[in-house]
């Protein structure tokens, strides 16, 4: 392939960006959806994890399909299923049934999104000369940003502004079709049908299936040090601006829905400012950003857990400025791992894997929600904390173990 120019990864990054738009649009707006459409918390939190059903068949069908067939004609679709998404939201925003739908829509579009724009964008940017790191960096940022502004937006138009459950989902929409049509524009990095003849089975669902599977998820070190960490990606997230804004609304007093879009934006934000150093961090020698990852996401669980019994609006920005930083150096520790581990044929399928994974965190607001009526927030959140450190100790046991290229 050819050098390509330095900024052709734009188009790419901007897709994702508005995708991740969409898909967290609707997180600050929990606290809008209990007040206005009478939603019970084990509802709302159920819609938040929704989109999950969504992501999960995107990201495990779209991501090895996009290695075999190429990156633009699997991706194509993410924009327009985004806009739809996002239209249902709009216009039937007391209805789970309808919300659900779209949220899974938007789901789809985002799995399409994180598997194989992260491939995407690595791709790029090593055939435009840039550091290896750069790829998952660029990706990460991409899709981090693309939900603070989605959720910081959101959260304004809805406390402030005109129609609060129309307003942000139609401004979401007019950003989607922009994006959607400048990724026409970005350079196709895979050549369809690549596989060997001889390696082709002789059925049609044979040769699905074969694409499908991602033989490298096998790998002892994605088993032992990218697994076990993968779940608090979004886990930390969903904590820190689904659960904390619920458990302090009423300390916000009037601005409910802009103190959770506060939390979200403080989260987010800081996963940001921890992924523009994240380079550091990280290292292809040992396990050292996914163990130090661990170790913010159990500080930033006390912190939730001194939020949650003290509602305290000061301690539950820590808590959430804590997860954030978590979540951003997990995000980054995981994809610079599945990098690592990945050839050329399955990059994208294993990133597909590791964020299959990650998203199944954001179950844990619902999974605590129901929990709520035998425990405490603050026990389960100590909880978490237990655990996240027993992930954190498992992770380090693995420090140097089965490195890529290593005699294992």
């Amino acid at each position: 392939m050819p050098d390509l120019p330095a900024g052709a990864w734009w188009p790419v990054a901007a897709s994702i960006f508005a995708i991740a738009w969409g898909g967290n649009e609707f997180t600050p707006l929990l606290v809008m959806y209990r007040e206005v459409s009478h939603f019970s918390d084990l509802v709302v939190d159920g819609l938040l994890g929704a989109y999950v059903l969504g992501i999960v068949p995107a990201l495990m069908i779209g991501g090895p399909l996009s290695d075999v067939y190429g990156r633009r004609p699997i991706l194509l679709p993410a924009a327009p299923l985004s806009l739809l998404g996002s239209l249902m939201l709009m216009l039937a925003p007391g209805s789970p049934l309808m919300i659900g739908i779209g949220r899974i829509l938007c789901g789809l579009a985002l799995g399409l999104v994180m598997a194989i724009g992260t491939a995407w964008i690595k791709e790029i940017s090593d055939a435009s000369g840039a550091n290896p790191a750069a790829g998952a960096r660029r990706a990460s940022l991409a899709l981090t940003t693309g939900f603070l502004a989605g959720a910081l937006v959101a959260a304004i138009l809805a406390q402030w502004g005109p129609w609060p459950t129309r307003t942000s989902y139609a401004l979401h929409i007019l950003i989607t079709i922009v994006t959607g049509l400048w990724l026409f524009t970005a350079p196709e990095t895979r050549t369809p049908g690549h596989l060997p003849a001889e390696n082709e089975p002789a059925s049609g669902a044979e040769t699905l299936m074969s694409k499908l599977i991602v033989p490298k998820a096998a790998h002892k070190r994605f088993l032992r040090v990218v697994l076990p960490v993968a779940p608090w990606v979004f886990g930390a997230c969903g904590t820190a601006y689904a659960v904390l804004p619920a458990l302090l609304k009423d300390r916000a007093g009037d601005y409910p829905i802009a103190f959770a879009g506060i939390m979200t934006a403080v989260t987010l934000g800081f996963g940001v400012g921890i992924q523009t150093v994240g380079k550091k961090i990280d290292t292809h020698r040992s396990a050292r950003a996914s163990v130090i990852a661990m170790a913010i996401v159990a500080t930033g669980a006390v912190f939730a857990a001194g939020a949650a019994s003290t509602t305290s609006l000061t301690i539950g920005l820590i808590a959430a400025a804590t997860l954030g930083c978590g979540y951003g150096l997990a995000l980054v520790a995981g994809l610079s791992e599945v990098q690592r581990l990945a050839g050329p044929d399955d990059l994208a399928g294993l990133t597909a894997v590791f964020y299959s994974i990650a998203y199944l965190g954001f179950f844990v607001p619902m999974l605590l929600a129901a929990l709520s009526t035998i425990f405490s927030y603050t026990a389960m959140l100590i909880g978490g904390a237990v655990i996240a450190i027993l992930t954190l100790v498992e992770v380090a046991l693995a420090w140097q173990a089965h490195l890529p290229g290593a005699h294992e």
